[in-house]
């Protein structure tokens, strides 16, 4: 979900290509950050996908073999995610699941791609993902566009006029804010503040300042959950009394740890996390047993990912990679907890899985 300069990506990758995989066991790999600030969200990614595997292999796994894993930590970083991918472009997978942050996750498709390696991304989900795709990888998180339309369709629903937009200039946060702020002024609505803020940062003054100063009806924090807490504690610290709306990046339980009873009524436009999904309770409670926490806001999906990417292979009846691509090109795949797994021509999901969520009590409810 973030994105610096594109760097170049190695030559020699272009020469990896995956026909077919001979070995006893067929490892995916995954994409996660498992460092850096996002650490939380990729360890939680892993932990479904290797929850998938064990189911998989427990029923007998694809194709005759097991199935194992091997991660390639992005830590949310464009440089990191091109070695990451490189490793694991070179290293025998059959195909890759993940991809949290959306810039380091941009850089690797051609990675990928060249390496014609299937990839099913599971999180990260700007619109800058689509253009860079080579059509090897398919996301089942639904994209900037349709979360844009869920969120503005919520503000007209309650009576917001005026919005104020806070980005962190990455690939993820910076398509989202002007993916909504495209969509609200060309649907009569006004942005008096469009603020963009340093990762990281710890004093948000400025742009408090700036916010107060425009007094929108509601403010939309587009960025992620680490530093989103800090901005919404200060924000209410400094007394605005509007609505305040967070993107998927913030939909992480950690918001409330971080920005205390500030976050109490704030609402969240996200995915579909476990404890909203009607059959995701043997995977809540499977889950919970073996890793001793509850799953987090991309572990349903990243979980469905790992059983998409196994239905194509046993679809495929090899490890032939184009084959593989071809199955899930066109796949119908009905057994995912977060539901129906369909792409449209793009690669994208097809249909729209956003839901709203409000803060009450310390956690995330369900809006609506």
């Amino acid at each position: 979900m973030k994105l610096m300069t594109m760097l170049a990506v190695p030559a020699l990758v272009a020469a990896f290509a995956a026909p077919a995989v001979a070995q006893d066991k067929l490892t995916i790999g995954l994409l996660v950050p498992t460092t850096g600030s996002e650490a939380t969200y990729g360890q939680d990614m892993a932990n479904a996908a290797n929850l998938a595997i064990d189911e998989i292999n427990a029923a007998g796994g694809v194709l005759g073999k097991q199935l194992t894993s091997t991660v390639g930590d992005d830590a949310c970083d464009p440089q990191q995610s091109v070695n990451a991918a490189s490793k694991l472009a070179s290293s025998g997978i059959v195909g890759v699941v993940g991809g949290y942050c959306s810039g380091a996750t941009v850089p690797t498709l051609k990675i990928f791609g060249d390496a014609k390696i299937p990839f099913v991304i599971t999180a990260a989900n700007s619109t800058q993902l689509i253009p860079a795709n080579p059509g090897n990888a398919f996301m089942i998180n639904s994209t900037g566009n349709d979360q844009v339309a869920k969120a503005t369709e919520f503000f007209k629903g309650k009576g917001i006029k005026s919005l104020a937009i806070v980005n962190q200039g990455d690939a993820y946060s910076q398509d989202l804010a002007d993916l909504t702020k495209k969509a609200w002024e060309g649907d009569g609505g006004t942005v008096p503040a469009f603020e963009v803020a340093n990762k990281g940062e710890q004093d948000y003054s400025a742009i408090v300042t700036a916010i107060r100063s425009a007094n929108p009806d509601a403010v939309f924090w587009t960025a992620y959950y680490a530093d989103g807490g800090l901005f919404i504690n200060q924000l209410r610290q400094a007394g605005y009394q509007g609505l305040i709306a967070v993107g998927d990046g913030s939909n992480s339980p950690e918001l409330f740890k971080i920005a205390g009873g500030a976050a109490e009524g704030v609402f969240a436009f996200s995915n579909p996390t476990a404890e909203f999904l009607p059959g995701a309770k043997k995977f809540i409670d499977d889950y919970t047993k073996k890793y001793g926490t509850a799953p987090g806001p991309y572990a349903p999906l990243t979980y469905d990912g790992t059983k998409l990417l196994a239905w194509a292979i046993d679809k495929a009846g090899s490890t032939d990679s184009a084959a593989i691509i071809a199955a899930l090109k066109g796949a119908d795949f009905k057994d995912g907890l977060a539901g129906p797994i369909s792409f449209r021509d793009d690669n994208t999901l097809a249909r729209s899985n956003f839901v709203v969520l409000e803060g009450k009590g310390g956690a995330w409810t369900l809006a609506e």
